[in-house]
């Protein structure tokens, strides 16, 4: 099974309050996108970055009783995409603390993962239920 999952965070004010959107879609044998899976969720009072990377935590939560060969993340912060990536140095403790979770999910999900930057504007699903959240 392959799957693609936007994810996307959002705080208002940074920090302030926090949200992320998820939307995972299976790749059907046509080559045509299932939508599976879709949600917003608040995360309380954090930063942009942290609700970036605590949509990938949540997705890969979703997912990882699954039988899947491959799961294509894509995400409008091309900050988290290169360092889950291993392109750009992780400074941040938190960050840090949160990319060795989404670590340890990788291994538990199985098959192979990759993460593509998007332009925001294709990335508009997922940024929907992060401000249907936060608007909730």
């Amino acid at each position: 099974m392959k799957l693609i999952i936007h994810t996307d965070g959002g705080a208002r004010g940074n920090p302030g309050p926090a949200a992320i959107g998820v939307v995972i879609e299976e790749e059907t044998s046509d080559k045509r996108h299932e939508t599976k899976i879709e949600f917003g969720k608040r995360i309380g009072e954090t930063t942009n970055n942290v609700a970036e990377y605590t949509a990938v935590l949540e997705a890969l939560r979703k997912i990882k009783e699954k039988d899947i060969s491959q799961t294509q993340f894509y995400l409008d912060s091309t900050l988290v995409v290169n360092q889950l990536n291993g392109l750009f140095k992780i400074k941040d403790a938190r960050l840090r603390g949160l990319a060795m979770e989404i670590r340890i999910l990788e291994q538990e999900v199985g098959g192979s993962i990759s993460y593509t930057a998007i332009p925001r504007e294709q990335n508009r699903r997922a940024d929907y239920f992060v401000n249907l959240a936060l608007d909730e």
